[in-house]
């Protein structure tokens, strides 16, 4: 047995949209079961994230703490955002979003790991990258708005993050998996053997 996800699409038959928004949009598929009866499955249409866990020489790891209006928390969480263009390099994208939010640069990065966050309900993927050698970034600070105008920021200790990853107290999708990810990279191959900056990402391929 290979242990890989693979593709496979089965037969649409009719697609509505009965939602469209400023980002993502609601979709109704009528797809084709494998017995030949016709079911329906709604899902958000998301372009894609990325997520940045930045680890400074301490071993911390830069956090953001947010409100999250649809689960009523603030939310402790690293670094992430929308690929704004459609192809766009997620290694730009990630760091925009680092130079946005915590107006820090990085000069090592790798691929930590791809998720697809909630596959049942929701389209969207996200490359979570790992982010080194940290140094404030050049120029003027990002303005921000909405919630980002009360993020606070914190550089946490990795040991800490994953005692409270497991005691339930941490609860962020990127957070969690990332975490987890580098703690499991490091009993295993090591940090040195994750994958480029620029793997492929056949879950939103884009051009360098």
């Amino acid at each position: 047995m290979e242990l890989q996800d693979t593709p496979e699409e089965w037969r649409v038959v009719a697609t509505t949209t009965p939602f469209q928004g400023k980002k993502t949009s609601v979709r109704t598929d009528e797809v084709v079961m494998p017995d030949g009866t016709v079911a329906s499955r709604d899902y958000q249409v998301h372009p894609g994230s990325v997520a940045v866990l930045a680890l400074d020489e301490q071993d911390r790891v830069l956090l953001l703490k947010q409100y999250r209006h649809p689960v009523r928390q603030k939310l402790w969480e690293i670094p992430a955002g929308l690929l704004d263009v459609p192809g766009e390099n997620p290694l730009h994208a990630a760091q925009r979003e680092l130079y946005e939010e915590a107006h820090v640069k990085a000069g090592d990065w790798r691929v930590l790991t791809d998720v697809y966050t909630t596959p049942g309900g929701c389209d969207e993927a996200v490359r979570i990258f790992l982010a080194r050698d940290l140094a404030e970034a050049e120029g003027e600070r990002y303005e921000v708005s909405d919630e980002e105008a009360d993020m606070e920021l914190a550089r946490v200790p990795l040991a800490e993050l994953v005692r409270g990853v497991l005691a339930g107290e941490l609860h962020n999708n990127c957070l969690v998996v990332g975490v987890l990810s580098l703690a499991a990279a490091r009993v295993g191959e090591g940090v040195e053997a994750l994958r480029p900056a620029e793997a492929p990402w056949p879950a939103r391929p884009f051009t360098s």
